[in-house]
């Protein structure tokens, strides 16, 4: 029954929010005005056949993972979204849990930056949404899942990167990230994916064992940064790390000074988009 209930309530609310609200294009003919099943698979990062499954009453047991993204994807306010994990069979993730809520008033903070690459992730840094020009400067995460969606697992393991850094930039960003995650599970102690999260690195990664044994604490903070776009060249710009008052949330946004070549060449990086794209590329 609760199965049958969480796809319904699924469809009840895809069928509300247009696809304008979400930030879509919109275009031929719609026999509803809310959004269709492949672009709330879109927004949330799941499969069209998943979806089609749960919302069918066909697939069991989504994981948290999982109804997090269709509840940010569907726009829920905090009720809803407890009613949607209670509906498939979980409890609502507690304050002792990072956090991979967006607020809505954050959402609508994205909405507003169409034409600048922003990204919003969690206290941890697991990559919770990136809007299209980021997506576009960064590379496409759309097909990332697990640990591949996490920014210190990709830093620490080497995944292709886009950011350039020298020997010595590259060991104090190392260093920072290390320290962050560090700070973040000194203040989530209980939380099973982030201890997860911190085993993985350690079997994986001896930089990340070395960093994390000096007990260091910090922030990752804002910084000047180079891309490599595959396409355009190298784009300096500057990245800005946002926080919100009341959570751990980290908002990323990179931006160039107008009237610049580097300016020119995000804007070319925009309108180019990822159709062509390798997604293989790193979160920065």
């Amino acid at each position: 029954m609760a199965t049958t209930q969480f796809g319904e309530a699924v469809r009840r609310w895809r069928d509300r929010v247009s696809p304008q609200d979400a930030g879509l294009p919109v275009g031929g003919h719609r026999r509803a005005p809310g959004l269709r099943r492949e672009e709330l698979a879109l927004l949330a990062g799941i499969s069209v056949d998943y979806i089609t499954r749960l919302e069918q009453g066909r697939a069991v047991n989504p994981s948290e993972q999982i109804i997090e993204a269709l509840a940010r994807a569907l726009r829920l306010s905090d009720a809803e979204r407890a009613l949607l994990f209670r509906l498939g069979g979980l409890q609502p993730p507690g304050p002792e849990r990072v956090s991979a809520r967006i607020t809505p008033s954050v959402q609508r903070l994205l909405d507003r930056m169409t034409g600048t690459p922003v990204a919003v992730f969690d206290a941890a840094w697991t990559l919770l949404v990136a809007n299209p020009p980021y997506a576009a400067l960064m590379g496409d995460p759309s097909g990332w899942r697990g640990l591949e969606r996490n920014a210190v697992w990709r830093n620490f393991l080497g995944l292709n990167n886009r950011v350039r850094h020298t020997p010595e930039s590259r060991a104090a960003f190392l260093s920072a990230m290390a320290a962050d995650l560090r700070s973040v599970a000194a203040t989530y102690p209980n939380d099973p994916r982030l201890k997860q999260l911190v085993s993985a690195l350690l079997e994986s990664s001896e930089t990340f064992a070395e960093l994390w044994s000096t007990g260091g604490t910090g922030v990752h903070e804002t910084a000047r940064k180079t891309i490599r776009h595959p396409y355009v060249g190298d784009v300096t710009l500057d990245c800005d790390v946002l926080t919100v008052a009341g959570s751990d949330l980290h908002i990323m946004v990179y931006s160039a000074e107008p009237g610049t070549g580097d300016a020119e060449r995000l804007a070319l990086i925009t309108a180019l988009g990822t159709q062509s794209l390798d997604t293989r590329s790193l979160v920065g």
